[in-house]
């Protein structure tokens, strides 16, 4: 992979006019006294003033008002360089507290008063993510639903009406319109340079999102309205994100050497990269994260564009096209139908990986929450940053020239690569079923440590001697499990107990360590994994009310302060745990058997998907009657037993249907 050489800039020629030069236009100065008062109160007219019009349908012209804005940036931009922070922090901090993160704004004061290309980029990228979160929380005293994208939230009705609309074009002119700057877009996408990015615009939406907090404060007093902030996405589960070893400062150094000489890095780019680095190094996980994501975007496309061969699409796109984001370059197809070859290029591993971190719904999608403010960037977690930064030399390392073999197999590179190139789907609904099954397994194995009476004292209730029902259900397990025995491995069976909690899970174990490959799932694979993770879902719930339920009555037991009923419904529950433990093994068994075999869903057989589908559902509603019957207020333990042996047969059934099928398939 190489850089075409006359490529300098990732922006169009259209998108770089409107960024870096027509802003600069006109060379009009105003005086800043009558954009902003002495102590920090916008005189919107004198900015809204300068928005112009389209004749044919009254909506805002974007390159005239560029234009006209250019010079109104230039004079806030210096206005602000001639104060010292003790006067922005008296005149304007109050305002940003609506923002609820008052502190980037100051923060990004800071950066305009040095104006290191690199460090304003990231600090506008900072300010339209928390920008945008505000205007949502905004947007949420009005209406409901607050739109995804910032275009439409900006176009809202809503905001229109605690701003004013000619305030909201205004805003709009600078982020939100693909017919404007849309400096968000181009930034968080990796379409600019640091130098392509002026850092008067940066200044402007500082100085509008003070003006913004003024005009909010005038509708909350009006309408006599709180202003509610919406709770930050946290990452819970760290420890499941980790796929790759502690990055140390001997590794980073490799890192910024590699870059400098890797293909996968755009020279005009360069300065992102090395700022993302040393922002690990000096612990700043979320602005390194923030850095370098676009860039991982920006190698990315050019693979994508170079593998795909749509050199065209490079660039950034025209307001009337698609940008080649993320999106697009994860897709199995093209939007002509033809497949994409990106998959091929980077190989499984790789795209797990990319799927995992941003696309699942149930993994971190690290770049949608940052990029939209939905993250506390002061407590963004090492753990995360440490992922992406890896993952990043990788990538770095496999495009590289043959001359750069040596990074590859440095002793502090080697270790990341090998990780890379066995990177299995944490987050895919295949995976997260995985997880659940063994988390439901490890559940019910703790049946046998919880405390109950003698068995003497269950076969003295009536009705339970001998327990020749409960005899009954576990020898149609067993024949059940008889069937399917051929198709497990064989040193996880024991022939004299082959319904042995212990040896159940470590055959679901080994069965879930077998790799599915789970990029592109059609359709009806996925459908089959909702209902799949639904049953495993209520035989957790199953699980959790017994041990519960058994730990309660046991305790009442003894000190015996239950009833005689309780007392004879007790009992009855000791005897139906008998065949539960292991039915709830084997409908775990089966879903794992079904998901090992899930590719089978799509193939032409005589085997009917709806039926299939019909069968799986029957299943789930077995299981959420049980946990109906085994909840505390139900305790319906005869019902479970007649309701248990009437699932076995249809089970039984289906799995001579679908076992000859496997058969016919393999």
């Amino acid at each position: 992979m190489a850089l075409p050489d006359a490529v300098s800039t990732c922006l169009s020629p259209p998108v770089h006019y409107m960024i870096c030069k027509l802003g600069f236009e006109k060379k009009d100065i105003y005086d800043i006294n009558d954009i902003v008062s002495e102590n920090g109160e916008v005189h919107w007219q004198a900015v809204t003033e300068h928005l112009h019009y389209l004749e044919s349908d009254q909506s805002v012209d974007y390159v005239k008002s560029v234009q006209s804005l250019g010079p109104v940036c230039e004079s806030i931009n210096l206005h602000f360089k001639s104060l010292t922070k003790e006067q922005f922090v008296v005149q304007y901090s109050a305002w940003f507290r609506w923002t609820n993160y008052t502190e980037l704004f100051l923060e990004v004061f800071d950066v305009l008063q040095y104006a290191q290309a690199t460090q304003v980029a990231l600090g506008l990228m900072k300010l339209t993510s928390c920008l945008e979160r505000a205007l949502g929380d905004v947007y949420l005293l009005i209406g409901k639903d607050c739109p995804f994208l910032l275009r439409d939230l900006l176009a809202s009705e809503q905001l229109g009406v605690v701003f004013g609309q000619d305030v909201m074009d205004v805003l709009r002119v600078f982020i939100g319109s693909p017919y404007g700057l849309n400096l968000r877009n181009v930034l968080w996408h990796g379409f600019a340079s640091p130098q392509e990015i002026p850092a008067k615009y940066c200044a402007m939406l500082l100085f509008l999102t003070a003006g913004l907090g003024q005009l909010l404060q005038t509708y909350l007093l009006k309408t006599k309205s709180i202003l509610v902030h919406r709770p930050y996405v946290t990452f819970i589960t760290l420890e499941e994100l980790v796929a790759f070893p502690d990055l140390n400062h001997e590794t980073l150094c490799v890192a910024e050497e590699l870059v400098q000489v890797s293909n996968f890095v755009f020279k005009s780019m360069l300065p992102f990269w090395m700022a993302a680095l040393t922002a690990f190094k000096q612990s700043r996980y979320a602005d390194c994260v923030i850095l370098l994501l676009p860039q991982l975007e920006v190698g990315l496309r050019l693979l994508f564009t170079t593998t795909n061969k749509c050199p065209n699409r490079l660039l950034t796109a025209e307001p009337s096209a698609l940008y080649t984001t993320f999106d697009e370059m994860l897709k199995k197809h093209l939007d002509n139908e033809e497949i994409n070859q990106l998959p091929s290029v980077l190989e499984e591993p790789a795209m797990e990986f990319l799927w995992d971190f941003l696309n699942h719904q149930e993994g971190p999608r690290i770049r949608d929450h940052l990029s939209h403010g939905e993250i506390n960037l002061k407590t963004f977690p090492r753990e995360l940053a440490n992922q992406i930064v890896a993952f990043a030399i990788t990538l770095l390392c496999r495009f590289s020239d043959e001359d750069t073999v040596a990074f590859k197999e440095h002793m502090v590179i080697k270790p990341l690569m090998n990780c890379a190139s066995c990177y299995r789907s944490r987050f895919h609904p295949i995976s997260r079923l995985k997880k659940q099954v063994l988390e439901c397994v490890k559940s019910i194995h703790l049946w046998p440590e919880l405390p109950t009476v003698s068995e003497e004292h269950v076969q003295a209730v009536k009705g339970l001697e001998g327990n020749t029902e409960t005899s009954s259900l576990i020898l149609k397990m067993a024949e059940i499990l008889c069937q399917l025995q051929q198709y497990l491995p064989q040193d996880c069976c024991s022939p004299d107990d082959p319904i042995n909690s212990v040896v159940t899970e470590r055959l679901l174990v080994k069965l879930c360590d077998k790799h599915i490959c789970t990029l592109y799932s059609p359709r009806p694979v996925l459908e089959v994994l909702v209902v799949l993770r639904k049953i495993c879902t209520q035989c957790h719930q199953v699980s959790e009310q017994v041990i519960t339920s058994t730990e309660l009555r046991y305790k009442q037991w003894m000190k015996k302060t239950l009833r005689s009923r309780q007392r004879h419904n007790y009992l009855r529950m000791l005897n139906s745990i008998k065949f539960l433990s292991p039915v709830l093994r084997l409908i775990l068994l089966l879903i794992t058997l079904e998901v090992v075999n899930v590719h089978l869903i799509c193939k032409k057989t005589p085997f009917d998907y709806q039926q299939y589908l019909k069968f799986l559902k029957s299943v789930l509603q077995y299981t959420e009657n049980l946990v109906t019957y085994t909840s505390p207020e139900k305790n319906k333990w005869d019902e479970t037993e007649e309701l248990t042996n009437k699932a076995l047969i249809k089970i039984r059934e289906f799995s001579d249907r679908k076992l000859t099928l496997i058969q016919s398939a393999t």
